[in-house]
């Protein structure tokens, strides 16, 4: 996985493997200590594309870190980096889309959502496009159609790592778009004749590439398919973050995402 080293901002943690006779205690009590943290106590870590205006290539800012670049993607919990031309590897477990309502950035109660609606609701009949090229309700909120790719990410020698969630809206809603068309579009031979496969038994890889029009430039996502899950354990994993989503119980702080792209101007 095209992983860059990053740093911590808040705390320089120093470690070394594990031996194995601490390995041995550390299964013997895995699990300990997280006994009362539930799906309500988390959130799932947001990957994101860092732009110009990002706060953590930003020098001064709390979330500054000195060796990211825009165009690169970072894991909001881990701070964790990755090189967005070479890309990474992720298996899509789970998707969802949603009309998200808006206060205009830098206005009372403007960091969280004000509202969110599901995908076959009639918001959008409601609203009329502003100068700003935003779907605006009449209580001067706009609306905005929001996808959610639920993503397992896939280690060295095709081995699960970490889970999150990555936002597609605005110019990159047609990336989701033709990521859903590439998703519903394989077909396997099976016993009885071909078949869509589950969108969790397969690997994708993401990378960011320069995207342009008449406003200006931006980072934007390119995702290509790359082949089946190739062993049990990875497929074992995949389902699971689909059936943790599909019951609800990965759980979205949009307020999080918002924060970090305050300040941010994109040319949509």
């Amino acid at each position: 996985m095209a992983e860059i080293q990053s740093q911590n901002t808040e705390v320089e943690v120093k470690s070394t493997a594990a031996t194995p006779t601490t390995l041995n205690s550390m299964e013997q009590f895995a699990g300990a200590g997280s006994e009362n943290i539930s799906s309500k106590d988390v959130s799932l870590p947001f990957l994101k594309i860092l732009t110009n205006n990002s706060p953590h290539v930003t020098q001064g800012d709390a979330k500054f870190i000195s060796n990211a670049r825009p165009g690169q993607v970072i894991n909001s919990v881990l701070n964790k980096l990755y090189n967005g031309s070479d890309g990474f590897n992720v298996i899509p477990c789970f998707f969802k889309f949603e009309y998200v309502e808006w206060a205009d950035r830098g206005t009372q109660n403007s960091v969280a959502p004000v509202n969110s609606y599901p995908a076959d609701s009639d918001i959008m009949t409601k609203t009329s496009r502003g100068d700003d090229r935003k779907d605006r309700l009449a209580n001067g909120n706009y609306i905005e159609p929001t996808h959610y790719h639920y993503v397992l990410l896939v280690g060295d020698n095709d081995q699960p790592s970490e889970t999150a969630v990555i936002v597609m809206k605005a110019t990159q809603a047609k990336k989701s778009k033709k990521w859903n068309s590439m998703m519903l579009s394989q077909r396997r031979k099976g016993k009885n004749g071909f078949f869509q496969p589950p969108t969790w038994s397969q690997i994708y890889k993401l990378r960011t590439v320069i995207e342009k029009n008449s406003l200006g430039s931006w980072y934007g996502w390119e995702v290509d398919h790359v082949k089946d899950i190739p062993n049990q354990g990875l497929m074992d994993s995949a389902m699971a973050f689909y059936e943790s989503c599909k019951k609800g119980n990965a759980k979205v702080n949009l307020s999080e995402d918002q924060q970090d792209q305050t300040g941010t101007k994109a040319p949509f």
